[in-house]
Parts: C-alpha cells; structure tokens; sequence
C-alpha cells in the first residue's frame, strides 16, 4: 500500500519558520511531480509548490520569496522550507505526489499537517 508520511507542522509566531518533509513508501518505485497543497476549513484546496523530479519548482504568488520546495529523489522525500511565516499561512498543508507502483500511474496524498501561525 502506498503511504505519503508528513512531518514538521506545528504552532509558530510570526515571522517564524517550519519545514515540512514528506517521504513516499518504497512501493512507489517511480515519482513524477511531488508538491504541497493546503486547505482551510470551508475552503478549497489549493496548490502552494510543486516541483520536478529534474528539480524545477513553482509556487503560488503568495509564498514566493519566503517558501522553498527541495527533493531528495534517492530518499522519495520531498521538503517545504517555510520562513517569513504568516497568520494569512495557517492551514493543513497536504504533500502530493505523482507515482506509479507497477499498476499504472496516480495521484497520491498525505494525510495532512497542521500549521498555525500567530500574529
């Protein structure tokens, strides 16, 4: 069974940083894109930064410059540095990844982090 198995959430003031890791199960042998997402409650959910297995990144306008997405191809893992944190921040924040575990390729998920930010 393939597992997306998230780290690194928790309560920060303002200003403060978190890094996010997400690590996918060996059985997935093969990983495309891998990214974050976040959602609020009531609220759809929405792309934050996706990157490559080439190491190519994109993000969402609002955390440019403050978060950075990284992988680890070798360790199936994939990071979100996040500083300059802000209230605006505060979501669950889902890891992403598009694999294939022999059976054909899909669109896996973790089952989320919380991340509060405080003013």
């Amino acid at each position: 069974q393939v597992q997306l198995v998230e780290s690194g959430g928790g309560l920060v003031q303002a200003g403060g940083s978190l890094r996010l890791s997400c690590t996918a199960s060996r059985s997935l042998f093969s990983i495309n894109a891998m990214g974050w997402y976040r959602q609020a409650p009531g609220k759809q959910r929405e792309v934050v930064a996706f990157i490559t297995p080439g190491g190519s990144a994109n993000y969402v306008d609002s955390v440019k410059g403050r978060f950075t997405i990284s992988r680890d191809n070798a360790k199936n893992t994939v990071y979100l540095q996040m500083n300059s944190l802000k209230p605006d921040d505060t979501d669950i924040y889902y890891c992403y990844a598009r694999g294939n575990d022999g059976s054909g390729w899909r669109d896996y998920w973790g089952q989320g982090t919380q991340v509060s930010v405080s003013a």
